[in-house]
C-alpha cells in the first residue's frame, strides 16, 4: 500500500496535461468541487479563483493538490471519478481504467499510460471519414461568429444558459467567449465532434453561417 500514493501522483503529473485540457472548459465547476472535499488550502482556493484564464486556474489546482501530497492526489483523483465530474466532463471516463491499471504495477502503467494519453488525438477519423475538429479550426470559426454568440451556442450546439453566462464572465474577450464555447461543445461530444458536424449545426437556417467562413470544415 506504501507505493499507491505515490503512484497515484505519478499518475496526476503524467496526465496534466490531458486533464488541463478537458477541465478547462468548466474549470470554476472543478474549483469549487475540489474547495468542498477539503482538497486545496484557504491560501490555495484564493489563489486558484483568482486566476481569470481556465487553462491557468486549472492548471494552478493540479499544481497545488499535488504539491499537498499523496492525501491530496488521492482525493483529487476519487473527485475525477465522482458522477457529476464524470457526466459533466465525458472524456474523464479514461480516468477510471487508467487508475486501476496505473495502480496495478508500475509496469503496466508505463505501458498504458502513454497508450490513453492518444485517446483524441488531433486529428483522428470518425463517422465517414470525418475527422474531429481541431482547436485550430475551433478557433478560425470563433472569429467568424459574431454577437449571436449566445443562441447559436444554446440553439445549434445545445449548451446551457448557466454554461454560457459563465464563459462570458470568465473571458474578457469575444473571441476568447466563442472559442470557449465551441471547446466546450468538442468535449461533450467526445466522438461525433467532427468538423463535419460541426459544420451541419453551422450552417442551420435559423443562423447560417456564411458559407465561406465554415466550408473549410469540410475541406479536411
Amino acid at each position: 500500500m506504501a507505493g499507491e500514493p505515490a503512484a497515484e501522483i505519478h499518475l496526476l503529473r503524467s496526465q496534466k496535461a490531458k486533464l488541463i485540457e478537458i477541465l478547462s472548459s468548466d474549470a470554476d465547476f472543478v474549483l469549487q468541487h475540489a474547495d468542498s472535499r477539503g482538497l486545496l488550502s484557504l491560501h490555495g482556493y484564493q489563489q486558484v479563483k483568482a486566476c481569470r484564464n481556465p487553462s491557468e486556474k486549472v492548471t494552478d489546482l493540479l499544481d497545488h493538490i499535488i504539491q499537498r501530497g499523496p492525501e491530496a492526489a488521492q482525493g483529487l483523483l476519487k473527485l475525477l471519478k465522482d458522477q457529476a465530474l464524470q457526466e459533466t466532463f465525458p472524456q474523464l471516463h479514461f480516468i477510471k481504467d487508467l487508475q486501476v491499471s496505473t495502480l496495478s504495477s508500475e509496469t503496466t502503467k508505463r505501458k498504458q499510460a502513454p497508450e490513453l494519453q492518444e485517446t483524441i488525438p488531433a486529428k483522428k477519423i470518425y463517422n465517414n471519414g470525418s475527422y474531429l475538429v481541431t482547436e485550430k479550426q475551433l478557433m478560425t470559426v470563433a472569429r467568424a461568429i459574431g454577437r449571436s454568440w449566445r443562441e447559436i451556442g444554446r440553439l445549434a450546439l445545445d449548451i446551457s444558459t448557466v454554461k454560457l453566462e459563465q464563459i462570458e464572465e470568465d473571458h474578457a474577450h469575444h473571441v476568447e467567449r466563442v472559442f470557449a464555447m465551441l471547446r466546450c461543445w468538442r468535449i461533450c461530444q467526445r466522438e461525433k465532434a467532427t468538423a463535419a458536424h460541426l459544420h451541419s449545426l453551422l450552417s442551420q437556417e435559423d443562423m447560417a453561417l456564411p458559407p465561406e467562413t465554415i466550408d473549410f470544415l469540410l475541406s479536411d
